[in-house]
């Protein structure tokens, strides 16, 4: 199995690829991890991770300005419907629009807006940082056979969320001064607020599922 972890000038991609590499070894799965740029790599792929740190409209412009690459994933995720899992502002960018320092299209691949955090309490600082418990809304194949009762907790650095169209396309929520979406699926298509990599045996556990995973 091939996984490729796109490499769009957004950071963290060492320490994804590394959690893909120990999720498969510990799973006793056969994978070849590869952080690349290239269209092709990515259109060769099994399954795709998009990552993401930092803003959301220098993220978009990241992957826009390689040639190509804006394609291949279009085509990777929605006309061959192969598996696909956005991480952070990876997940946001499958939302209609992100309104972070203006308005940005997203993907339009799941529909929603992201947004500014706007936590109830006003002493709750932003970014939100830190671990925080998971409330799931409804199963999912990922996470079969993982450990949710009491709620497993993830690990969250962000400052703006995603507000999906259809509830039906929200599998977890995180109580941040109210609730904030923390993983979002639907068909092929997966996306977590948090970040997997960062977030030990459940996370580990999660990437696990989704190398397993069938659509």
């Amino acid at each position: 199995m091939k996984v490729v972890v796109v490499d769009y000038g957004s950071g963290n991609l060492r320490s994804v690829a590394k959690a893909f590499e120990r999720a498969a070894q510990e799973s006793g799965l056969a994978v070849d991890v590869l952080v690349s740029e290239d269209p092709g790599d990515v259109r060769a792929a099994d399954r795709l991770v998009l990552p993401g740190v930092g803003a959301y409209g220098e993220c978009r412009r990241g992957i826009d300005a390689i040639p190509g690459l804006r394609e291949a994933l279009e085509t990777f995720a929605i006309r061959q419907a192969r598996p696909f899992l956005g991480i952070c502002v990876g997940m946001q960018l499958m939302a209609d629009t992100g309104v972070e320092h203006g308005t940005h299209q997203g993907f339009g691949w799941i529909g929603g807006q992201v947004s500014s955090l706007t936590p109830a309490d006003p002493a709750l600082k932003i970014p939100h940082m830190g671990w925080n418990e998971l409330d799931f809304c409804r199963s999912h194949p990922v996470l079969e056979g993982l450990r949710l009762a009491p709620p497993p907790h993830a690990y969250f650095v962000h400052s703006y969320a995603m507000s999906v169209t259809n509830r039906d396309d929200l599998v977890a929520t995180a109580d941040y001064g109210g609730p904030v979406t923390a993983m979002i699926a639907r068909d092929n298509l997966i996306g977590t607020q948090f970040h997997p990599e960062k977030s030990q045996a459940f996370g580990l556990g999660l990437i696990a599922g989704f190398l397993k995973w069938k659509p």
